[in-house]
């Protein structure tokens, strides 16, 4: 490599990821070899991984096996279950992050390092879709319950699935094209390798903020307005139990990502981050299996949740409104 050639390390050493996260130039002076060492942080990234890991496959895997096996396909099921896919999707890269984040050494090879990278915005960016989507659904089915019965089917929600995950793999595709690794001082990187690299990252950076963020908040936060004044106007007092778990959906996955994407955005002004943006990646990835134990205790009253088995308890939160309620609910007209 030439001493003009620029790079720019994922922040993955940082944050790992070269999309998401702050990015500043490469440099690094060589030390003498010390050994590595595990800080307090280190210890805290590889432990929460390890649980992140072990409850994400389990339970995205339980929804997937129950979802595709154990009920009959809805609506509503084949939202939580793309959720679950592209939640396992996720889990998948935890280990090769956690090691990269703790040791600043790439071990994996040139495809892991694009695998990698095109994971996790492949997953925010087609976990918020779905979440919009679903949001809308949601949002059809009390104003317009009788469109969406006559509209909202199986093959429907099909097609606004690919329609998401092809939207979610077009926008991260720069990930992709430009992450490659790199032999530098005595040790491997996953870099983000473009003649632009600054200019590129600052502008994907802020796509993925307003994208990935932002806008979808405003969708979101609009119908669920005015979901509730309906239920306000027709005194309805409580929810249906689809209606609740998708809040609750919703706002951990804002809880989850939302530090993520602030400290991405500070990074372009050069704000130190390295430690806030570790925590809040595994915060992030914390939401990948949030979303399973959601399913689980909301899928029944409270009282009846020790002698239900798990199985049951999560097919009973992912049914249609009519399966699921026998009074008034929120879309009493919107069953599949």
């Amino acid at each position: 490599m030439s001493g003009n050639d620029t790079y720019y390390e994922s922040d993955s050493y940082y944050s790992s990821n070269t999309l998401f996260g702050s990015y500043e130039e490469y440099s690094y002076t060589p030390q003498p070899p010390t050994g590595w060492s595990c800080d307090a942080l280190c210890v805290f990234i590889l432990l929460s991984s390890i649980i992140i890991l072990i409850l994400g496959i389990l339970g995205n895997g339980l929804v997937i096996w129950i979802i595709g096996l154990k009920t009959t396909r809805t609506v509503n099921s084949s939202w939580y279950l793309s959720l679950a896919i592209s939640d396992l999707l996720l889990c998948i890269t935890v280990p090769f992050n956690s090691v990269y984040m703790t040791t600043g050494e790439w071990h994996f090879g040139h495809f892991m390092c694009k695998f990698i990278c095109v994971a996790i915005p492949l997953n925010i960016y087609c976990s918020v879709f779905l979440l919009v989507i679903v949001s809308i659904d949601r949002c059809l089915c009390v104003i317009a319950p009788v469109w969406s019965q006559n509209h909202r089917t199986l093959r429907g929600s099909s097609v606004v699935i690919a329609v998401a995950w092809t939207l979610s793999a077009l926008i991260s595709l720069p990930t992709l094209v430009f992450s490659t690794t790199l032999e530098q001082h005595g040790r491997t990187i996953c870099v983000y390798n473009d003649i632009v690299a600054k200019v590129s990252l600052q502008t994907l950076i802020v796509t993925g903020f307003v994208v990935g963020l932002v806008v979808p908040l405003v969708v979101i936060v609009v119908c669920y307005a005015i979901i509730m004044q309906k239920l306000r106007a027709n005194r309805m007092s409580k929810s249906s139990r689809p209606f609740r778990v998708m809040t609750a959906v919703i706002i951990t996955f804002v809880i989850c990502w939302l530090p993520f994407q602030i400290f991405r955005m500070l990074g372009i002004h050069k704000v130190p981050i390295k430690t806030g943006i570790q925590i809040s990646i595994v915060l992030a990835y914390a939401n990948s299996f949030m979303n399973p134990l959601l399913y689980s205790f909301m899928g029944h009253d409270f009282r009846n949740k020790c002698i239900r088995s798990i199985c049951a308890r999560v097919e009973n939160a992912l049914q249609e409104e009519g399966q699921s309620t026998k009074g008034i609910s929120i879309s009493r007209s919107a069953d599949s």
